[in-house]
């Protein structure tokens, strides 16, 4: 058993077989996409280097980068603690947002919002600026 088999033995699928990568630049930690993988585009992903995501829409394979030259070469990869979700810091060339941007997560800054007085209270109690 290679050591690549051995961290795709953790990982716990969804019922799809799929497991949610989130991808993150390695250097600056700026989270830049999340993309679904099989276990198949986790072995593809560690083996050569090159973030692979599975397309739900598609039903098909894809590498980041070969079409748009955005490409994701992988410096690291880890498991969180429940093994379903897998975070790989890549070092990313270009846009990482299918729209051009560098990050998938800068159309929208979204306010947390405090359901209750008595969560505003325990929020203020507790140092939070909820």
């Amino acid at each position: 058993m290679t050591a690549t088999d051995d961290v795709i033995g953790r990982i716990r699928f969804n019922d799809a077989g799929l497991v949610p990568a989130v991808i993150q630049q390695w250097d600056s930690r700026e989270v830049l996409m999340m993309g679904w993988m099989d276990a198949e585009a986790v072995r593809r992903t560690l083996g050569e280097g090159r973030v692979t995501f599975w397309s739900r829409s598609r039903q098909e394979y894809w590498r980041k980068g070969d079409t748009s030259g955005h490409v994701q070469y992988v410096k690291g990869a880890a498991l969180d603690c429940d093994g379903d979700t897998l975070l790989v810091t890549v070092d990313q060339v270009g846009a990482a947002c299918h729209t051009g941007t560098r990050t998938c997560f800068d159309a929208d800054v979204l306010e947390p919002v405090v359901a209750d007085a008595e969560s505003a209270r325990l929020a203020a109690e507790m140092g939070s600026d909820l």
